[in-house]
């Protein structure tokens, strides 16, 4: 009876916190303005961003505003929407909603477990945990999917230099380059589909600067970036193109080579841990066992 009057007055605690949590927001909530002539270009930018998708009349909305401003994720989730190629879906907005999807829902579900089975102390520590928890793993995951997209994108990346080297040696222009290289691939990787992406925007209007450092920041690899200025500049100094990407692309390959040879130096050391863990005592038992075995059955040593 004691433990049945115990999680009504937890379940009471939580929905009365979320009451006042809900009455805290509306009250900090400012009222909307009229915007004079010289804010009509930050309301343009504040409509064409995905944020603009929260309705602030919603008590949903509110809610998710004002974590995206009390924990200033708008920029890092923008920054993390424009690493993935800036995609159709997740849009920022998706992915904070996401991420307090999974700081409520997770710590929920504990705190619903621990009422009938823990502590009060416990509850509350779990419900902090989870909580924290929830709201850093969509960040974790997405960092995950960047990591593996710039791996990807790294993969055929010297490649691609060579083959641009080789088409703009032939007579032909950079861009004129990599739609060819576009065109005569069998699977499009990350990479060619991001070079497209360029192609699309150049065609729309961009100027071929624009567009280059556009893709550059969609990858966010370094490499990425150096090579896109070399073209810049190529194009601005009126510099051959050719040998510069050629250099470049032995530069590249070398790099490549010592950072192979770097971590085959550090597979020896990382080897040690699962050794002295799992290898060395499995050989010990294996050869120890018999022999204690046979001391044991003859009596002990016989001192």
């Amino acid at each position: 009876m004691t433990s049945g009057v115990g999680v009504i007055l937890n379940i009471l605690l939580i929905i009365g916190g979320l009451a006042a949590f809900a009455a805290v927001i509306s009250l900090l909530s400012p009222e909307e303005k009229k915007l004079s002539i010289s804010d009509i270009d930050a309301r343009r930018v504040k409509e064409s961003s995905s944020f603009a998708r929260l309705d602030q009349k919603t008590l949903w909305g509110r809610f998710c505003l004002y974590i995206l401003e009390a924990f200033g994720l708008e920029k890092s989730l923008e920054a993390q929407h424009l690493l993935l190629g800036a995609p159709e879906r997740p849009q920022p907005v998706d992915m904070l909603v996401e991420k307090i999807i999974w700081a409520l829902v997770l710590p929920a579900a504990v705190l619903v477990f621990m009422m009938f089975t823990g502590s009060d102390i416990m509850l509350w520590i779990l419900f902090v945990v989870c909580f924290l928890l929830g709201f850093s793993l969509p960040t974790m995951l997405l960092n995950s999917r960047i990591s593996t997209r710039q791996r990807d994108m790294l993969g055929n990346f010297s490649t691609t230099v060579d083959l641009t080297a080789l088409i703009i040696e032939s007579g032909l222009d950079y861009m004129t380059a990599f739609d060819r290289i576009i065109k005569i691939a069998r699977e499009k990787t990350t990479l060619e589909e991001e070079i497209g992406k360029m192609l699309n925007e150049v065609k729309l209007g961009y100027s071929r600067r624009e567009a280059l450092e556009r893709m550059a920041a969609r990858t966010g690899v370094q490499e990425i970036r150096s090579f896109v200025s070399l073209i810049i500049q190529s194009d601005e100094l009126g510099t051959s193109l050719v040998d510069l990407l050629r250099n470049f692309s032995i530069d590249l390959r070398t790099r490549r080579l010592n950072k192979a040879e770097k971590l085959a130096a550090q597979a020896s050391t990382k080897m040690l841990f699962p050794l002295f863990v799992f290898i060395f005592p499995t050989v010990f038992i294996l050869i120890l066992a018999p022999m204690l075995k046979d001391l044991m059955s003859s009596g002990g040593l016989g001192f």
